[in-house]
């Protein structure tokens, strides 16, 4: 049913908004994205008829049964175009310029072909991220039966789902219709989340994960429960935005010298790295050597040049400890997660350390069934904001900070400043009282960062965590985050010796009993008057050093290997899930072909080097009989040596079969996009990266290790 949300919305956005409770219906069991879904809605059921709607949502799963190929069907799309002459894909093109041929080509990433003709009239007006990362489109593709021609497929048509221009003005002159409540509410629903039942604290901090988006060079990082939405705001939401899983190589995210080409940090508004935590496998220390100096000044150094990238950081994991023993420890703080990499020169970055524990798991109560803007729109929006608006010096000029601000202190808090009105108020500025809302929760942030440095220095570099500002009134107040104001050990970390009057402490907040009150308000206190310091009496209980476990627990993992990455053997991949698992099921439709059985051969080595198991069970099919009969022999030879092992493999023919996944007895489960097929051919088999996996270039696939069910 709509409200008047719903009735203002499609009055000034026509065209623009979608029932984002549809967007759910479809996306279970698709990996599309959510972008590329919305595109299809919009485009089908664009009403409010009921009829007309449940008419639309069959076309759209009919268009993607039909369009969508996922990475291990590209063999049968690729026969689909040249039996019926052409066929339409939605897929992800990418135009690049081939230096030896002097020509262009096309590359489609699920479609499997890195080298279809493409016209000059297909890529002349489209975005520049056409050359860089790619964009989604509606594709037909032609086939192209010359045999003297080096190619068999062609670009026939080419309509870009992601908006090529971007009317921003227009943007602007249309959020004006709404207050500022109702835009925020907006932007909400926008994520497919009803924010009437939220506080107005929980919808600032989703959008907080909106900050990195919207703001150039911005650092953010959040620790909070699984299954709270952190990974999706980065890998869905935005298709300027890319999620990282494992930290990867230098020459992947900074610069390949080889190529002479700048890595992932040039080409997206975001990069995202999930499951920072202390688990991860660290292999290339020098790429965060370098991150130091990008989170610092949005540039680094790479042999006698400079690179310029406006990209935002995004790092994000799990916390598993409760939030009320860590922040009344004097031993723990709340980068405690974080892998050891990430040391203080890196955690005085942050910008903004987002609260993900007063962040719930997803659920279907949460959801919204109204409409909120196109997610590829929005998108658009904000990326123009990030790249080409700048309220800097209006923020500055507009805010009078406190006391006892460094620089990274100062900059951080005007450039979460800058986030929220960018969002909120496009083209327009907030009232006084609402600069201050922003102050008061942009400082919250910073202070969160800056009170765990406070716990981890041996001295004073970091003491003075009690930032604040001056409000419309001309009143200081002082800003507490709400888990840490009662918890001395965190605001007065014992090891520190203090003046009194340093800084403002709440005479109230020290007491021998604690109490955290979870999800709060920031803690907002006005100057205490020196001589009222004097007078506390800091109380700090003892805290139980807890016992470290010998190694992290394994996790799921969930994220996607980018084209030309590096870092990703099956041993990097997998190899710590592997110990334990005594039988191995491979379910994989494509290992027939002579580098297809190599790479099973790969795999079984790493499995009796890792995992020792007794059985290894193998499920595939064959195109024909010849093709059996050869793939069959080879196995066997494979099954042979595996004797001397004292592992039994078996081979089970499914003419059925289409997932690709490895089931280990050991309970979890790893589906890789492509299945073992995600390396590029190397150019010469005696260049470097033929023999080593982990130095071999990476077709772009998606990694999913999880418990089974």
């Amino acid at each position: 049913m709509s409200d008047p949300l719903d009735l203002k919305l499609n009055q000034f956005f026509a065209g623009k908004a979608v029932r984002k409770d549809l967007l759910q219906r479809v996306k279970r069991g698709t990996n599309v994205p959510s972008f590329v879904l919305e595109f299809l809605l919009a485009k089908y059921c664009a009403t409010d008829d009921p009829q007309e709607i449940e008419d639309g949502l069959k076309v759209v799963l009919k268009t993607l049964q039909e369009n969508f190929v996922s990475p291990d069907q590209s063999n049968g799309a690729q026969i689909t175009v040249q039996q019926k002459g052409q066929h339409t894909f939605i897929d992800k093109i990418q135009v690049y310029y081939s230096e030896k041929e002097k020509r262009t080509w096309a590359r489609m990433a699920n479609f499997g072909s890195g080298r279809i003709s493409i016209d000059e009239r297909f890529f002349r007006d489209q975005s520049e991220r056409i050359y860089e990362c790619g964009i989604w489109a509606e594709c037909t593709l032609a086939f192209h039966p010359v045999e003297d021609d080096d190619y068999s497929f062609y670009v026939k048509d080419l309509k870009p789902i992601q908006l090529p221009r971007f009317d921003y003005d227009g943007y602007c002159r249309l959020r004006a219709n709404f207050s500022r409540d109702e835009w925020l509410d907006v932007l909400i629903r926008s994520f497919g989340l009803e924010p009437s039942k939220m506080t107005q604290r929980l919808k600032f901090h989703y959008l907080a994960r909106l900050f990195p988006l919207v703001e150039a060079n911005y650092n953010y990082i959040e620790l909070g429960p699984r299954g709270n939405g952190k990974s999706y705001s980065f890998s869905e939401f935005s298709p300027y935005s890319t999620l990282l899983g494992a930290p990867t190589s230098a020459s992947s995210l900074w610069w390949n010298a080889s190529r002479k080409k700048v890595g992932l940090i040039g080409y997206w508004d975001v990069v995202a790295f999930d499951e920072v935590g202390v688990g991860v496998v660290v292999k290339d220390l020098e790429a965060f050597q370098i991150m130091k100096q990008y989170m610092a000044n949005g540039n680094f150094t790479r042999g006698t040049g400079e690179v310029t990238a406006f990209a935002s950081m995004v790092f994000l994991g799990n916390i598993d400890d409760a939030i009320r023993d860590v922040v009344n420890s004097a031993e723990h703080n709340l980068f405690k997660p974080l892998h050891k990499v990430f040391d203080l020169a890196i955690q005085d970055r942050f910008h903004y350390y987002v609260p993900g524990w007063e962040i719930p798991k997803a659920s279907q109560e949460s959801l919204t069934s109204h409409y909120g803007l196109i997610i590829e729109y929005l998108a658009s929006a904000f990326h123009h904001s990030s790249r080409k608006v700048n309220r800097f010096a209006y923020v500055k000029g507009a805010c009078k900070l406190g006391s006892g601000y460094a620089q990274r202190d100062q900059t951080a808090v005007i450039k979460s400043v800058c986030a929220l009105l960018k969002l909120l108020h496009p083209g327009s500025d907030p009232t006084p009282a609402e600069l201050d809302e922003y102050l008061a929760y942009a400082v919250e942030g910073r202070r969160r960062v800056k009170e765990q440095l406070n716990k981890l220095k041996a001295d004073d570099e970091f003491a003075h965590i009690d930032l604040g500002f001056v409000d419309a009134s001309g009143q200081t107040r002082v800003i507490y985050c709400p888990e840490s104001a009662q918890a001395p050990a965190t605001l007065r970390p014992s090891r520190v010796n203090r003046l009194p009057g340093n800084d403002v402490i709440p005479p109230t907040i020290f007491k021998s009993e604690v109490k955290v009150v979870e999800n709060a308000a920031p803690v907002v206190v006005p100057p205490t008057p020196p001589q009222a310091v004097a007078q506390v009496d800091l109380v700090i209980p003892p805290v139980a050093a807890k016992p470290t476990p010998n190694a992290p627990a394994l996790t799921e993992r969930h994220y996607r290997i980018h084209y030309d990455a590096v870092g990703y053997s099956y041993q990097s991949i997998m190899g710590d899930y592997l110990p334990g698992a005594k039988e191995i099921v491979v379910e994989d439709a494509y290992i027939r072909h002579q580098h297809q059985i190599l790479n099973f051969l790969k795999f079984c080595e790493l499995a009796v080097r890792l995992a020792k198991p007794t059985k290894i069970k193998l499920i595939t099919k064959f195109e024909d009989e010849t093709e059996k009969a050869e793939a069959l022999a080879k196995l066997a030879t494979i099954g042979e040596s595996l004797k001397a092992h004292d592992v039994e493999l078996t081979v089970e023919v499914k003419e059925t079969l289409h997932d690709r996944h490895i089931v280990l007895s050991n309970g979890w489960t790893v589906k890789i996009g492509r299945g073992f097929d995600i390396y590029q051919r190397p150019d010469d088999w005696l260049h470097i990266g033929a023999s080593d996996m982990d130095l071999r270039p990476c077709m772009e696939t998606s990694v999913d290790i999880f418990r089974s069910k």
